[in-house]
């Protein structure tokens, strides 16, 4: 069923003079409530397993940092001077924020959530009893599944413009280990493990070498595969250079626990 608030949006974000009326604005808002409360999403999954972006979504978040006012914000000692205010009723929805964690408004987490000190930013969604770990990054709008665990400093990155374009998605049960980067709208399916230090974005080659020849692929990492940091060869007109990719090295067992560490399953591969 359509929203009627698209086509206001949808007008709103072509035409910025109709932000001055409040059948606009207010839709914007609203939006915005809804997403806090995850009552909507910016993108969705089907039944199909495929995702959809809902780019009317995105550009109500955009036209937020237009309606809403610079105003000084206050977390108890600390004041901030911001337009999107810290989330609030994290007791009431079950979420466990330590202090130096940040979920901004319009980010919605749900019930067993824990946020060390870290970052999640505006219309990003995350699943219940996902630990966004100590100085990892939710970037605006990614979607990170149920049982996730994002490992120290990782970088989940943000997308808002172009409308349309697809957040970083992590589906349920990754282990997404200490320092990886993930960005671009990258894919990583349900049950993969990211070695530390594993970046990957939009152009970055994802290597299956687990066959007899290398099977090359961008932006979407398989179900349950194992992945490292790894290199490649590129010939430039100054030399021969290595270049990072990603290797998927195996697949991780279905026999193995959910809550098994990062740790204990690159082991299986003797890394």
């Amino acid at each position: 069923m359509s929203d009627p608030r698209e086509p206001i949006i949808e007008n709103a974000f072509e035409h910025r003079d109709a932000l001055a009326e409040s059948t606009a604005s207010d839709a914007v808002l609203s939006i915005v409530e809804d997403l806090d409360k995850g009552r909507l999403r910016v993108a969705s999954q089907e039944a199909d397993g495929s995702w959809t972006v809902h780019a009317w979504i995105q550009k109500a978040v955009s036209l937020y940092f237009a309606v809403a006012p610079m105003e000084q914000l206050e977390a108890g000692p600390l004041r901030f001077y911001d337009k999107v205010p810290i989330k609030g009723q994290l007791e009431e929805g079950g979420v466990r924020v330590v202090p130096g964690g940040v979920v901004r408004y319009g980010a919605y987490c749900e019930r067993g959530v824990v946020v060390m000190p870290s970052f999640v930013n505006i219309g990003a969604w995350v699943g219940a009893g996902t630990m966004v770990d100590t100085w990892a990054t939710v970037g605006s709008c990614a979607q990170i599944g149920r049982g996730v665990h994002l490992s120290g400093g990782v970088g989940i990155g943000g997308v808002l413009e172009p409308p349309g374009a697809r957040p970083v998605i992590i589906e349920d049960d990754c282990f997404i280990g200490s320092r990886c980067i993930v960005v671009e709208g990258v894919h990583i399916g349900r049950g993969a493990v990211l070695g530390a230090n594993t970046v990957i974005t939009a152009s970055t080659a994802i290597i299956d070498v687990r066959g007899e020849e290398p099977v090359r692929s961008k932006s979407v990492v398989p179900a349950g595969a194992v992945v490292i940091p790894g290199t490649r060869k590129k010939q430039f007109p100054a030399g021969e250079y290595d270049l990072p990719c990603a290797l998927i090295i195996g697949e991780r067992s279905e026999s193995t626990d959910k809550k098994t560490s990062l740790n204990d399953t690159l082991r299986t591969f003797a890394l």
